[in-house]
């Protein structure tokens, strides 16, 4: 192996040695969408998330105890109208992860950016200075943005959709160079121009923190398997040959092309109670009988669901699964049944996933409590105990 080689090497060990999303648990956890009224959880049903410090820094704390790997914030500036104006109420995701950095002592801190709303000169500061706050533990969720409301409030261009990634991919590379250059550097490109670039203190993680990102195009999945640690998918489907088949394509593409090794997760929404029958009731509640339609029915026309004359069936069903948990996984059951679908997803290939819950003060310590010590005999997880 040549010297460079060997260096790029030792310095990628050293890279994944602090941070938990590289640990050795089979399955790992996080926690998504804390940081936004509602969570992902589109209803009126009592108990939803409301966003306050308080809240998020309970929730996020007691992740970090039970020894989840992630907290990943959603990145939000405006909501989905409707009764609950969904996610309209929410905290700016580097602020958050900041904060919850210097009040958690394991878990890895996330933090959402929209790339046509954050300059990379600015974002490679602010991941720099949550990376130092949280001893390494940081991580960059990199969203090419997509909410057209959104975007029209900072007066950004709304891009055709494979252009966004032509932005994302050379943001990308403005902040990495930020990240490693030890001198001053100059850098001209479509988007960014770059003069006399400089950027100190470098980040913990050397050469730069975790990469994640959720694109879900051929082009989205493309620039995932080129540049991220963790590639955050959505699963229209849920059984297992047909998951194994969409993170064996990942993978193989990372691997393939790119000479790359990626972690592959997903999102999930969580019910579990004492019987089948009680989760399904209770899902059913908080959906049909509480759910925020006129929200999801925003939701569907920001999408252009309507325009791809999709059978009304398969309209509503992606409806009431954007309803339930932004369109999760389904992890519906008795805490026996969750993990044997989660054992499912792991056996499928996937490496973790981000959970919400309709109450998560309640029932995120109850999957703690119940969930957790099953997936640790079925030897999904290994123990934890917090470090004295």
């Amino acid at each position: 192996m040549a010297t460079s080689a060997k260096a790029k090497a030792a310095a990628e060990d050293d890279r994944r040695s602090g941070n938990p999303v590289w640990n050795s648990n089979k399955f790992k956890l996080g926690v998504f969408g804390a940081n936004v009224s509602n969570g992902c959880a589109m209803t009126m049903a009592d108990g939803a998330l409301e966003t306050s410090w308080p809240n998020t820094k309970a929730i996020c704390t007691a992740a970090d105890r039970a020894g989840f790997e992630a907290l990943v914030p959603v990145a939000r500036w405006k909501g989905f109208g409707g009764e609950t104006n969904f996610n309209g109420t929410c905290y700016e995701t580097y602020t958050w992860a900041a904060g919850l950095s210097a009040v958690t002592d394991q878990i890895g801190v996330f933090s959402t950016s929209h790339v046509p709303t954050v300059h990379p000169i600015m974002a490679a500061k602010q991941a720099t200075t949550i990376d130092h706050i949280s001893n390494g533990r940081f991580a960059l969720n990199i969203v090419c943005g997509w909410f057209q409301p959104e975007l029209e409030m900072f007066g950004a261009p709304i891009m055709e959709h494979d252009e966004r990634y032509v932005y994302a991919s050379e943001w990308l590379d403005v902040l990495k160079m930020l990240w490693t250059a030890e001198e001053e550097f100059d850098f001209e490109g479509k988007y960014f121009k770059i003069q006399k670039g400089f950027h100190q203190p470098k980040p913990i993680q050397r050469p730069f923190p975790a990469i994640m990102n959720a694109g879900g195009s051929p082009v989205g999945q493309r620039f995932a398997a080129r540049v991220a640690d963790m590639a955050f998918v959505s699963l229209e489907k849920h059984d297992a040959d047909t998951i194994k088949r969409r993170v064996s394509a990942l993978r193989d593409l990372a691997h393939g092309e790119f000479k790359r090794d990626i972690q592959v997760w997903n999102s999930s929404y969580v019910v579990c109670r004492p019987t089948e029958k009680e989760a399904k009731q209770y899902l059913d509640y908080y959906v049909r009988e509480k759910g925020d339609w006129a929200a999801v029915e925003n939701l569907v026309r920001i999408f252009g669901m309507q325009s791809l004359a999709l059978p009304p069936e398969v309209l509503e069903e992606f409806k009431f699964h954007f309803i339930a948990g932004w369109s999760g996984f389904p992890l519906v059951g008795t805490p026996e049944q969750i993990v044997d679908k989660i054992q499912m997803m792991s056996k499928a290939g996937m490496d973790g996933t981000a959970l919400s819950f309709v109450n998560y003060q309640e029932e995120l310590p109850q999957f703690i409590r119940e969930v957790v010590p099953l997936m640790e005999q079925a030897g999904l997880r290994k123990p934890f105990a917090m470090a004295r």
